[in-house]
């Protein structure tokens, strides 16, 4: 459309993921497919096992759709976080030590990010942009006492 400013789609999605806690739901979700990729029982086995082998199919992929969830709909991060650190907990016992510990760490560490992220805050300044700012106000005031003067 003329008229009509092109933005990349890199700005349009680094907007996009600053509305919500990305890296919590997609740490969330890797650690779920990471303890997917690791279960190593056909499912006639778990079918034979029973729940306990089913729970450990299960709560993986409970991790990856609540992963999910949190990209999609933010506004139910906590519970969604909550119900996600259970899960990620729970993998301990159904599903191989949690992936072998890697999936268990991932899917905890982004349930946690997912529940401390906060909607509202303002954009963080970098250390060079403070500095800078610093420096400016700085000569501001000194030109304020010379004029003064």
């Amino acid at each position: 459309m003329p008229g009509r400013s092109e933005r990349s789609t890199r700005a349009v999605f680094r907007d996009w993921r600053g509305r919500r806690p990305f890296w919590g739901g997609l740490l969330l979700a890797l650690g779920g497919v990471e303890i997917l990729l690791t279960e190593k029982a056909s499912l006639k086995v778990v079918m034979h096992i029973g729940m306990q082998g089913v729970a450990g199919y299960l709560l993986p992929a409970l991790m990856v759709l609540l992963g999910l969830l949190i990209l999609f709909n933010p506004a139910q991060r906590l519970f969604y976080s909550l119900t996600g650190i259970l899960c990620a907990l729970g993998t301990w016992l159904t599903s191989n030590l949690g992936g072998f510990f890697i999936g268990l760490l991932l899917g905890a560490t982004g349930a946690c990010l997912a529940f401390g992220w906060l909607p509202d805050q303002e954009p963080r300044v970098s250390r060079r942009q403070r500095r800078k700012h610093a420096r400016a106000l700085a000569g501001d005031l000194s030109e304020g006492v010379e004029k003064a003067a």
